[in-house]
């Protein structure tokens, strides 16, 4: 046989060799091309609802041309300071670039003293005056106006310094106008008055499962863009000043302005064009009165049915270092990501300065918080040259990172043993980017009978609230640093501050004046100069006198004030706001101060809706009654902030996470972490298709709940099939799935309670009502045997996010589930 003969047994066993490699070519190409599939979803899907965190993610453009994902245009702020008394109105500019009909969410921040009493949209000639209304009844009348179509915008407190608004209906090419206004009260600190204007809200740390964070805490998992990203909106703003003496030593330290005098006492000051992306750090304006002088004296409102005053008195001079007793320091450093960068490099600076000038016979301590914390020593140290050496060494090690876990550091720091011999101060270093604030302010205030309590903010766009809340309830004075050239001199007026008490022992004894909640009513000692202050009403006639007394080193204090010199002015009209937001801010921060939650909830919402105010459970609507969306459909965006200035990419990320994509809304980016990436791996490939599809066979419903039930991981509880009603058109599967979509997320509710009652098991009826669209708006969890309030406020808060499929009939729908809780 010739070699070039074919042999037909070769021949054959080359054929077969060679369909087996096409066979193992195909498989290899599938195995690639299934890589890169599962690649994508990874990227692309979510972990379980039950496993997500509230934290804030980073946005990314969207390739959905139709869809305009920046609906904020503008954001402009004009301010009248009247001496004591700034009046600010924000208008916020939305507009629809794109083709469909959008809902927009914006996240901002504003000032803690911010009294917000106002709000109207404008939608080309139409003006619509908003109404204040309980936070439940406002967001309801809201939502009923964004399906029937009518362009409506929601005002709502998130934190005393975080706002939310929501504004429906934005039909493509629409501009709408949403202005807000507020008053609050300026108080200057060593002669020198400052206005604050927040312009970003930073992100917060939260560990909170997103699936069962009530939707107050919801706002926290907001858009960002990456660091150094400018804002996607304009800025501007523009102050106008007047005082009563000549204004000396007006700057701003934070943007690049114009600032010009028409007369001695009125100045005004506008935003240099260069700045319109300075929408990203804080806006700060400080001036003087001539020879450093404070505007003293007494403030009266006549109105309709109250009475409302204002005393502001000058405090003595400084005492000497000889009348000060022998003191303690401990000095708490936030050293998280997001203090990364100036924030910590300023910190460093700041605590190296005070203990430096620390006297032999003080005494001091350092701890450093992130996730965990780690302290100096466990009793404080005398400041000899050693240990302050030994201190600066471990604060100049420290770089920033992890997470932000203020309250351990506090509790900790608390429970250091003290002297009786020494006056302890505690100086808490930080951004404040996290969300426990009412907490940090109950145990502060628990505490004061151990320590004073000071807070230094450092960051480009701090969390005023915290800094400001922890100062307020700990008696003390809060610091801000926004720019690191700053920090030398903030450093030092704060090291003298906090080394020198000035005033103690004060009472205000009101004599012939009928003066009637009175706020606050105990004055803290004072401890730099600046003014006491006193809000109040009267009665009757205005006149007597106010006499203030206290202790200023070993000397008496006494200064008298005459009412009868004062007039009640109708230029007074924001006393009523002023005194009302106050009152609002102690409920506030001593919400949790041995008063039940719904008495405070119950006062604080009488004075907001008596004062037209927004507080935690007031809001603001303004709602057109022009149908302009015929169809009721939009798309939701929530608007990225932008990362305050000298903030990095790591405040989101906690230097641990990674970025997928989001499915909560297109191009959005959120983080996960290793754990939920693990999560995600991609499911093993489904066989190839046959040809020919065979439709599969109709199940019954038992049929059906059984293979669901085998596809739910197990817990401690059981979803009673049986017992599932349904009132309305949603079919029993749909209700089905959402229960068992979210069966993990409610056992972990059960698990938590668990640790605190490990005998609690039984049954209970989960009762939930939709509306027509699907979004849950009433949730009762009904037991005999499983009366748990923890259990309850888990779940309900849990259930309040679910979102079922529209009902068919276009009415609400009612679902009753039965569980059966076993240990």
């Amino acid at each position: 046989m010739s070699f070039l003969t074919p042999n037909p047994h070769f021949q054959g066993d080359l054929i077969m060799i060679m369909e087996h490699m096409e066979k193992l070519i195909g498989i290899l190409m599938l195995v690639i091309v299934w890589n890169i599939l599962g690649a994508t979803i990874f990227a692309q899907e979510q972990p379980p609802e039950a496993d997500k965190t509230l934290s804030p993610y980073f946005w990314v453009k969207s390739d959905d041309a139709s869809v305009d994902p920046l609906p904020l245009r503008s954001t402009t702020a004009q301010v009248s300071i009247a001496g004591v008394i700034a009046d600010v109105k924000v208008t916020q500019v939305y507009k629809n670039e794109g083709q469909q009909t959008l809902e927009a969410i914006y996240v901002f921040p504003a000032s803690t003293k911010a009294s917000v009493y106002g709000m109207k949209m404008t939608i080309g000639e139409r003006i619509v005056i908003a109404k204040v209304r309980e936070r439940e009844q406002a967001r309801q009348e809201y939502e009923q106006a964004k399906q029937e179509g009518k362009s409506a915008s929601l005002l709502e407190q998130q934190r005393p310094n975080v706002f939310q608004m929501n504004v429906a209906n934005i039909l493509p090419g629409d501009v709408i106008k949403v202005e807000l206004s507020y008053t609050e009260l300026l108080v200057p600190t060593d002669g020198v008055y400052e206005f604050a204007y927040p312009t970003v809200v930073g992100p917060r740390y939260s560990n909170l499962p997103e699936a069962t964070a009530p939707s107050s805490e919801q706002w926290v998992k907001n858009p960002y863009l990456r660091e150094g990203e400018a804002p996607p909106y304009t800025f501007d703003i523009s102050v106008n000043l007047s005082g009563s003496l000549p204004i000396q030593d007006v700057t701003c330290s934070s943007h690049k302005t114009d600032i010009g005098f028409d007369s001695p006492s009125f100045a005004t000051v506008r935003l240099d064009p260069s700045e319109k992306s300075g929408g990203n750090r804080d806006y700060i304006l400080r001036y003087r009165l001539a020879g450093g002088k404070i505007e003293t004296g007494l403030l009266l409102y006549e109105g309709k049915e109250e009475n409302f005053f204002l005393l502001m008195v000058q405090p003595p001079e400084r005492v000497t270092q000889a009348q000060i007793p022998p003191r303690e320091y401990v000095f708490i450093v936030d050293v998280s990501g997001s203090m990364r960068g100036f924030p910590l490099d300023i910190s460093k600076t700041l605590l190296k300065n005070l203990i430096q000038n620390l006297r032999p016979s003080d005494k001091f301590n350092v701890m450093l918080f992130a996730g965990t914390s780690a302290i100096l020593s466990e009793q404080s140290l005398p400041a000899t040259a050693g240990n302050v050496s030994r201190a600066i060494q471990v604060i100049d090690n420290q770089r920033g990172g992890g997470g932000t876990e203020l309250l351990p550091a506090l509790k900790r720091a608390l429970a250091l043993p003290g002297s009786e011999t020494c006056s302890r101060s505690v100086v808490i270093v930080t951004d404040g980017y996290v969300r426990v604030e009412k907490e940090a302010f109950d145990l502060i205030r628990n505490n004061l009978n151990h320590a004073n309590m000071f807070a230094f903010g450092i960051g480009a766009s701090v969390n005023r609230f915290l800094i400001e809340g922890m100062a307020r309830v700990g008696a003390g004075e809060p610091f801000v640093i926004t720019k690191p050239e700053h920090a030398g001199g903030k450093a030092e007026k704060f090291r003298q501050y906090i080394q020198m008490p000035v005033l103690a022992k004060i009472r205000a004894d009101f004599g012939e004046f009928d003066a009637y909640d009175v706020e606050p009513p105990t004055l803290p000692d004072v401890l730099a100069e600046r003014p006491v202050i006193l809000f109040g009403k009267w009665r009757k006639q205005p006149r007597g006198k106010i006499r203030l007394t206290g202790l200023t080193g070993n000397q008496d204090y006494v200064q008298t004030i005459d009412v009868g010199k004062f007039k009640p002015l109708d230029g007074n009209s924001a006393l009523p706001y002023l005194w009302a937001r106050h009152r609002i801010a102690l409920l506030s921060d001593y919400g949790k101060l041995g008063r039940g939650d719904n008495e405070i909830k119950n006062e604080v919402t009488a004075l907001g809706l008596k004062y037209n105010l927004l507080t935690a459970y007031t809001s603001f609507v303004a709602i057109d009654s022009l149908v302009r969306n015929k169809d009721g459909k939009s798309t939701t965006v929530n608007q990225p902030l932008p990362l305050p200035q000298g903030v990095s990419d790591s405040a989101l990320a906690g230097g641990r996470g990674i970025m997928a994509k989001s499915s909560r809304a297109k191009g959005f980016w959120c983080r996960l972490t290793a754990a939920q990436k693990t999560a995600l791996a991609p499911p093993p490939p489904a066989p190839a298709p046959s040809v020919l599809k065979e439709e599969s066979p109709k199940k019954d419903i038992a049929t059906a709940d059984a293979e669901a039930e085998k596809s739910v991981p197990k817990g401690n509880v059981i979803i009673l099939h049986d017992e599932i009603k349904i009132t309305g058109s949603l079919s029993r599967q749909d209700a089905l799935e959402m229960i068992q979509k979210h069966l993990r997320a409610i056992d972990r509710c059960y698990q938590q309670t668990l640790q605190n009652t490990p005998e609690l098991k039984g049954k209970a009826a989960l009762k939930i009502v939709t509306d027509a669209a699907g979004q849950v708006t009433d949730v009762r969890f009904e037991s005999e045997n499983l009366k748990n309030e923890a259990l309850k406020a888990c779940i309900t808060n849990l259930v309040k996010n679910w979102k079922f499929s529209a009902s068919k009939d276009g009415k609400a729908v009612a679902v009753e589930y039965w569980l059966d809780f076993k240990i």
